[in-house]
């Protein structure tokens, strides 16, 4: 039957005293005023200890706390974060001892090449792909592809096999590439393909079984990287699908084996949260471990910035 119109009674709604209240936003928590020609360090103190802001103190000290007990660092790269140009803050962080590896997907490890070799990388696709020149650079396919080839005979994996192909080149802008300042420092890079992702697949100088044998083989030496990493910190940086992936295969393996990841800090850095970052980085991997994960949403040219300059101010 139909219900009446009927104001409900507010006559018994029951109060409390606000102060007895627990609340999650408090006046000593609120941003500060930073005063003209002020340091990074005191713009950066001066954040609300709230949400993103104090998210990022609280990456900045799991960094900060890995390094100082000699835990592992390991970064997880996607494409994206070296096109917004932080490579050199990157590689500085390498030269200063945050960073113990470096994972790649094949889209990193191509612009990365590109970029000691030119200079420049990422071209138009729009452009290009009507006129069918998308991902025809020779340099790029041909190169690239013996570097694998020649890699694999060697025994080398593809991040390892590139890197070392790079730095004996020494092309004209190495000073500019994670790939040859990583072999530089002898700091281990693995690169993770999938089979069709990548332009450099497109052309006849491809080898499946070379590019198939050096990412198995990297996939390998990351896991090693991943069981080192007890009370230490892995960031996903720009990586929305491959690595997230790949390290929970790491981490599972590495579980199977019976080695503990307890008080591990994973920490996933993008503009968006979306769900194999969120899940497979920031969830489930710390789970029932003591372990914590963390997601930092904004522009890596902006984040990253501003996590290396604080963690350096911590030195």
């Amino acid at each position: 039957m139909p219900f009446p119109y009927e104001e409900f009674d507010l006559s018994g709604v029951r109060t409390y005293p606000l102060a007895s209240r627990a609340s999650k936003a408090r006046v000593a928590d609120f941003a500060r005023p930073v005063a003209r020609g002020g340091t990074f360090k005191a713009w950066f103190d001066s954040l609300p200890a709230l949400l993103g802001a104090q998210d990022l103190r609280r990456v900045v000290h799991a960094l900060v706390e890995a390094r100082a007990r000699q835990r592992g660092i390991v970064w997880g790269l996607g494409a994206h974060v070296i096109k917004t140009g932080v490579s050199p803050l990157l590689i500085d962080l390498m030269q200063r001892g945050w960073v113990s590896a470096v994972a790649m997907n094949g889209a990193g490890l191509i612009h990365d090449f590109e970029i000691a070799l030119s200079g420049a990388t990422s071209e138009d696709v729009d452009e290009s792909l009507g006129p069918g020149r998308f991902g025809m650079a020779e340099e790029t396919a041909l190169l690239l592809n013996e570097a694998i080839r020649s890699g694999v005979e060697r025994g080398q994996g593809l991040g390892q096999a590139v890197a070392a192909f790079l730095a004996d080149r020494n092309p004209a802008h190495a000073g500019a590439s994670l790939l040859v300042s990583a072999h530089r420092l002898a700091v281990p890079v693995t690169v993770h393909v999938a089979i069709g992702t990548d332009i450099t697949h497109m052309h006849p100088a491809a080898s499946g079984a070379a590019i198939g044998e050096a990412s198995l083989r990297d996939f390998r030496y990351f896991t090693s990287c991943v069981a080192r990493l007890n009370g230490g910190v892995y960031l996903n940086c720009g990586s929305a699908v491959v690595l997230p992936e790949v390290f929970l295969k790491a981490v599972a393996l590495v579980r199977n084996q019976g080695i503990s990841l307890d008080g591990l800090t994973t920490v996933n850095i993008d503009f968006l949260r979306m769900y194999r970052p969120q899940t497979n980085v920031v969830t489930r991997p710390v789970a029932g471990t003591g372990g914590t994960g963390i997601s930092l949403v904004g522009h890596h040219e902006v984040l990253i910035p501003l996590l290396a300059a604080a963690i350096i101010e911590n030195e």
